[in-house]
């Protein structure tokens, strides 16, 4: 195949030259290669102003982030070849990771395969395509993935709100094999089973692996408060590792119906109470009814989705952490996440800090986490890393 060439200003290669893998729309010449020449989903020959080929890229020229390098080697498009060699890579950090075959197996970027994110759980994988080129090559994507990891069934989860700005419709198809609506998986030795057809994004949330493995020492013997719980990854995890009992909160009925199922499958059901309601609504009456706990933790859906959000959801932050510290015993333990990108660490380390002393309390930061290594950050973009989680201790002031 041969491909059209996007070529750039002049000096617009030295972030791409540096590590980056992004080209945005101000940086391309477009007297020289017109961006609306291209469809969403096309494939180009990236060039510097002097005409060198830079690498392939998948091109979204009606976006802000025009084009995304698939691979710095022009005879590389991406294709069933290129997909098979980059999962196989992909497949071979997780293996040495993990010793079940339940992690995120393709992360995107990081992995070099923009637009592309692939959730294993043992022989089933849910896949989203966030791109046009990649919407546009799901058949060599089926069969990529077919040929390096024969799967039982492969469920398209195509229905998150990253597709709009692609122009692409949203849809949920299972397009391999068959996909139960629950998909078992185990995680730090405790199992689950996710809602993969109806649950949020890909129906679990990996990313989290490695801070609720520390919860162990924090919650052996403890009363637990887990906010936001969804189908019980921290909550159940809590009770397993000897957590006398917890209190799983959550908007959602469906999401408590797994945390059900979830605790006992692992039989701890009967150290496991879920209430059903908005979570800030349950935090006001659990401090009326004086309930206390001595670990809270606090993993709420990005309260910052955009730039513009940033004060109002730094304000969330705020309210609910300091909230949650209320809930705490005079030596309590409040895990504290957050999912928004666009949050710095810092700045969640001071909204608990502000909390904190509103309340009176001395706070120690014992512990930062990040997302698990199956969710790689690349260095040349911080938009690769979104977790944050602090596990805080709070003193009285005296």
């Amino acid at each position: 195949m041969t491909l059209p060439s996007l070529r750039l200003k002049a000096n617009a290669d030295r972030r791409l030259r540096a590590g980056h893998l992004w080209v945005y729309s101000n940086e391309i010449d477009v007297a020289a290669t017109p961006l609306n020449a291209f469809h969403a989903g096309d494939q180009a020959i990236l060039e510097a102003s002097n005409g060198k080929a830079l690498g392939v890229v998948a091109v979204s020229p009606n976006n802000l982030i025009c084009a995304r390098l698939l691979s710095r080697e022009v005879k590389h498009l991406l294709d069933k070849s290129l997909l098979v060699h980059r999962i196989q890579v992909a497949l071979s950090l997780r293996e040495r990771l993990f010793e079940q075959p339940c992690y995120r197996l393709v992360y995107g970027d990081s992995d070099l395969l923009p637009g592309l994110v692939v959730d294993r759980f043992n022989d089933h994988l849910v896949v989203q395509l966030a791109s046009a080129t990649m919407e546009r090559n799901k058949e060599a994507v089926i069969e990529a993935l077919v040929q390096v990891l024969k799967p039982r069934g492969i469920l398209f989860k195509n229905d998150s709100s990253a597709r709009d700005a692609e122009g692409l419709e949203r849809y949920v198809d299972t397009v391999f094999g068959v996909v139960p609506e629950w998909v078992d998986l185990e995680e730090n030795g405790v199992k689950f089973q996710a809602p993969v057809l109806e649950g949020q994004k890909t129906g679990w949330f990996y990313d989290h692996r490695m801070n609720r493995a520390r919860l162990a020492p924090y919650v052996k013997g403890k009363r637990v408060l887990d906010l936001f719980s969804y189908i019980g990854g921290w909550g159940v995890q809590a009770a397993v590792f000897g957590a006398t009992d917890v209190m799983c909160v959550d908007a959602s009925g469906f999401a408590l119906d797994g945390v059900e199922r979830n605790a006992t499958l692992n039989g701890v059901a009967e150290k496991v109470a879920c209430v059903e309601g908005d979570v800030f609504a349950a935090l006001k009456e659990l401090k009326n009814a004086e309930e206390r706990f001595d670990v809270v933790l606090v993993d709420p859906p990005a309260f910052i989705k955009r730039k513009k959000d940033l004060k109002n959801g730094e304000a969330a932050y705020r309210r609910l952490n300091e909230m949650a510290m209320r809930m705490l015993t005079k030596d309590g333990i409040l895990v504290s996440a957050s999912c928004s990108m666009h949050l710095p660490e810092d700045d969640l380390q001071n909204i608990l800090l502000q909390s904190a002393r509103h309340l009176d309390r001395n706070i120690q930061l014992l512990e930062r986490g990040g997302q698990g290594p199956d969710h790689p950050v690349h260095p040349a973009i911080p938009e690769t890393r979104y977790i944050k989680n602090l596990t805080c201790r709070l003193l009285p002031n005296a």
